[in-house]
């Protein structure tokens, strides 16, 4: 384990293992308390590489502190790690002064990004996107309206997609600053689960930035290497969760008697209890696999071309779908082992099933993933598993 994963550890059992749970007014901004403390430890956007002031956590370490964190707090989880998919885009693909102003600037201020992708309309056929850019001298104007990005509304910056005004089959990933004119963060999207979350929509509206900030490449290629890294940090997510509804069932299991004997000695509840655990078992290997083969492109000499040449890693698509799947089974499952009470949002077992959810909806459902892993895996020969 490396040292930034060690302080995650002792940040979550000392601080985050005390916090109260988080409700629906609750967002975990670089103005809330906790935040303040994970960022005050240098722990927040631990992958940035060194370069640029990072910790320069692999994705392996990566993988720990996303189980780790979301064991505790799933929507805590999900707001630390996912700038990692505009960060590393930036850090792939924009130009030396670009990415070495703003991911220092993130790193020293402890703050965030953001991605804009979805749309309502072009949902996931990203090449329906209606956002454009047009080039005008040495600045790029955008026009159009973004459905919804986590992080948005206090980021340091945005990554956004957009097609070419002058020609629809021209994408491009740009990077626009907070506080740039024309650019307006929506009202936040009330979330069913991921407590903690701050999530919005945003419009563009002849907002104007340096050429420059095109990242080099195409727009939809790019967000396709991002979400790599984000989909197997949502998968580690599950990790964490399903160790803490594991939990929940011993510590239930304690004080529990059926048949005057202790739940635990009871072979339904073992029976559960040992199929969660090889469960569990399944989906930690498939993110550690998966991180595994992240790291391995991006220790490439020429990262951004290595990650290109594969485009959507097929082993943090699987690790996504894999996990969803698999968590949602065992959370919904454990819902019913608390009886009524699990129905309950007193329970923490609502909680996680609320959170759990989203692995599989977020960054790819599980539909259009199939149907991706379909063409790229198994309609080309070359690339069968």
């Amino acid at each position: 384990m490396s040292s930034v994963a060690g302080e995650v550890a002792r940040f979550c059992g000392d601080v985050l293992a005390h916090a109260p749970r988080p409700d629906h007014d609750t967002v975990y901004d670089d103005r809330h308390p906790l935040w303040q403390k994970f960022a005050a430890a240098g722990l927040a956007n631990w992958w940035v590489p060194e370069r640029f002031g990072g910790a320069g956590a692999s994705t392996v370490d990566g993988v720990r502190i996303a189980a780790e964190i979301a064991y505790h707090d799933p929507g805590f989880a999900f707001t630390s790690f996912l700038p990692v998919l505009a960060s590393r885009m930036l850090e792939l693909y924009g130009g030396p002064g670009l990415a070495q102003e703003h991911l220092r600037g993130l790193v020293s201020s402890g703050g965030f990004c953001a991605a804009l992708g979805s749309e309502a309309v072009a949902g996931s056929e990203l090449t329906n996107t209606a956002t454009t850019f047009r080039r005008t001298g040495d600045v790029l104007v955008l026009n159009g309206e973004k459905a919804f990005s986590t992080n948005l509304a206090f980021a340091r910056f945005c990554l956004v997609l957009a097609r070419a005004d002058d020609d629809p089959r021209e994408f491009a990933m740009i990077l626009v600053p907070a506080g740039a004119e024309g650019f307006e963060a929506g009202p936040r999207w009330r979330m069913s689960g991921l407590l903690g979350t701050g999530t919005h929509p945003a419009t563009f509206t002849d907002c104007v930035v340096p050429a420059a900030n095109e990242l080099a490449g195409s727009g939809i290629r790019i967000l396709e290497v991002g979400l790599n890294a984000s989909r197997i940090m949502m998968a580690a997510m599950a990790v964490g969760m399903i160790r803490r509804l594991r939990d929940l069932h011993m510590a239930y299991a304690a004080d529990k008697r059926l048949g005057g004997r202790p739940l635990t000695r009871n072979a339904i509840f073992a029976a559960r209890l040992g199929q969660l655990e090889m469960e569990l078992e399944t989906v930690k290997s498939q993110c550690h696999r998966a991180a595994l083969d992240y790291d391995e492109l991006h220790r490439a000499p020429d990262a951004g071309a290595a990650f290109l040449a594969g485009g959507v890693l097929k082993s943090a698509v699987v690790a996504k779908m894999h996990a969803g799947q698999t968590g949602w089974r065992i959370a919904s499952t454990a819902s019913e082992s608390f009886g009524g009470l699990g129905y309950t949002e007193q329970h923490d077992v609502q909680w996680l099933l609320r959170s759990m959810r989203h692995i599989s909806i977020v960054e790819g459902g599980d539909d259009v993933l199939r149907d991706l892993i379909y063409g790229r895996y198994v309609k080309r020969p070359s690339r069968r598993g």
